[in-house]
């Protein structure tokens, strides 16, 4: 008030929760987001049904599909599933791990915040325990021999283990097939690291058949059909096109008129599109092309030439499909007939429509590029060939995870536990305040292990005391064997491993989540947008809305 006379700062209708109350708004979001993912984490964790507005269902355990599935509205909780989808992006596992890590660090550091420990404090704190566990990570991390199947195969089997196929006989089919596909993409640089690009695995899904039934295909397959009775249903030797473009004639506009005054006219007028269709199929002949795949439509009058000259042709085939074609087969992606030359043909000893289930696929196989590789999944359900493709997308991730840095860790909470005791160790020597803030830090990783104990019908609290027993002797690899439900003093042993990788990973993102979250004391939210004459009931539920129009979790 200035004279009587209110100064409006925010527009009208905008909330504003600032200082302890936004701070701990934004903890309770997070600590939600923690609470609905942790009955998911580890080998023996549930699933969640997820239902969307069009009352289409997923069925999954993986964090990041929960967190992009869920139509979270808080901003904090927003925050946390950006931080889930970007450590999917980065290293494609560990995402439910994250997302509980960063709830269980702003659980603890909320008790310090309730003793009037100022965040700056608990900020600087797990700022120096971040660095000091990617340090000690390092250090503790075991090298692995990437030339050896053995070792990959049980990385693959642990990345599995706490997936939907991990628990049944198929585990073993698709971690062969992971393997394999590795192998065949992986490539070795002269300074003894290897490349590994996962844009040359294709994952096809076909549904019908049983897991078993799936196979690995050196090459790509079109879940497309030969578009002419007429034309070849096999070509060996194929020189192949890869169009984006149309094989038809352009149609004139809705409103366009075009008067014919005689037959003659008419028949001309056909006869004109005809031979301008003809012109397009000698000019792709011409360059010696076999086999013609465009993401565009073919006429039915092209199909009918193409057939004539012993072509076979694809259409309509996705833009990612036609990419990864052109990646295989060497081949250029025409986007004009115009610019059309022998050298943009690409080159596959195979093509060949085959019957898969009840429909036609095309597979390209012997493609010039041999490190391109097609997983065809079959399935008996679309909801279980969805979850097989994310469990095989998390598998290829830690392969290519390992070949990038070849250091592995043991799982099931056993390094959590060591570092949480270093973190202890570490505090003594940092004191202040502060020391409060990273022994906290060491509270939150222990976090890990007794869920993955309550997971297992463990008791958390019994189990946590044997682990730390269990490391002050010495048992630095004594972690939870979920799947026994009992404590074991070496998970390597067991053949539970982690890639080093996806473990730093996930310390650092979640410790940078929680830090972002402390830092903010003010939340400002605009007014939502000014509906027409809302009855009673729309009033009712604006207000229901918390802040701003931002609703509960």
């Amino acid at each position: 008030m200035a004279a009587g006379v209110p100064i409006l700062v925010l527009k009208e209708g905008a909330q504003r929760t600032y200082g302890r109350e936004a701070l701990r708004a934004n903890i309770l979001a997070a600590k939600v987001m923690a609470e609905v993912l942790k009955t998911s984490l580890g080998p023996r964790g549930l699933d969640k049904m997820l239902v969307d507005a069009f009352g289409d269902i997923v069925v999954t355990n993986d964090g990041a599909t929960i967190v992009k599935e869920m139509e979270v509205q808080h901003p904090a909780a927003k925050l946390l599933v950006e931080v889930a989808k970007a450590q999917d992006a980065e290293v494609g596992d560990g995402t439910t791990s994250v997302v509980v890590l960063a709830g269980t660090l702003l659980e603890r550091a909320e008790k310090l915040l309730d003793e009037n420990i100022h965040p700056t404090i608990i900020i600087n704190g797990f700022t120096k325990a971040l660095k000091e566990s990617l340090a000690f990570l390092d250090k503790v991390a075991y090298p692995v021999n990437v030339e050896d199947d053995a070792s990959l195969r049980k990385i693959v089997e642990t990345t599995l283990a706490s997936k939907h196929i991990g628990h049944g006989p198929e585990k073993a089919k698709i971690a062969d097939m992971i393997l394999e596909s590795i192998r065949i993409i992986a490539e070795k640089k002269p300074d003894g690291t290897y490349n590994v690009d996962l844009d040359n695995v294709k994952i096809e899904k076909k549904k019908g058949g049983s897991i078993f039934d799936s196979k690995i295909i050196r090459g790509i397959v079109l879940d497309k059909e030969v578009v002419h009775p007429g034309m070849p249903r096999r070509v060996e030797g194929a020189r192949i096109l890869v169009l984006d473009a149309p094989l038809e004639i352009q149609k004139p506009d809705l409103t366009t008129k075009i008067r014919v005054t005689d037959v003659e006219q008419l028949d001309k007028f056909l006869e004109e599109e005809t031979k301008l269709l003809k012109d397009m199929v000698e000019k792709i002949a011409a360059t010696g092309a076999n086999v013609v795949i465009t993401q565009k439509g073919i006429d039915e009058v092209a199909q009918h030439f193409l057939a004539k000259k012993g072509i076979l042709a694809v259409r309509r085939v996705k833009r990612s499909d036609i990419e990864k074609l052109a990646r295989a087969t060497g081949a250029k992606i025409v986007t004009s007939l115009r610019e059309l030359k022998e050298e943009y043909l690409g080159y596959a000893e195979l093509v060949e429509e085959r019957k898969v289930g009840e429909d036609k696929m095309v597979f390209i196989e012997g493609a010039k590029n041999p490190r391109s590789v097609t997983l065809l999944i079959r399935g008996a359900n679309d909801m279980l060939l969805d979850e097989t493709e994310r469990n095989i997308k998390d598998g290829l991730h830690s392969l290519r995870n390992i070949l990038r840095e070849p250091k592995i860790m043991p799982g099931g909470g056993a390094i959590e536990i060591e570092l949480a005791e270093h973190m202890r160790a570490f505090a003594r020597g940092v004191g202040g305040k502060e020391q409060l803030a990273i022994e906290a830090y060491a509270e939150a990783l222990e976090r890990i292990p007794m869920i993955l104990a309550e997971s297992a019908g463990m008791d958390p609290l019994d189990t946590l005391l044997q682990l730390r027993s269990l490391h002050a002797k010495g048992h630095t690899y004594a972690g939870v064997d979920v799947l026994k439900g009992k404590v074991a003093e070496n998970m390597l042993d067991i053949g539970v491993f982690e890639p080093l990788l996806v473990k730093t990973q996930v310390v650092k993102s979640a410790t940078e989540a929680a830090i972002s979250i402390l830092k903010i004391d003010d939340v400002i939210a605009a007014a939502p947008p000014k509906k027409e004459e809302k009855g009673k009931k729309g009033a009712e539920e604006e207000e229901a809305k918390g802040p701003g129009g931002i609703e509960e979790l």
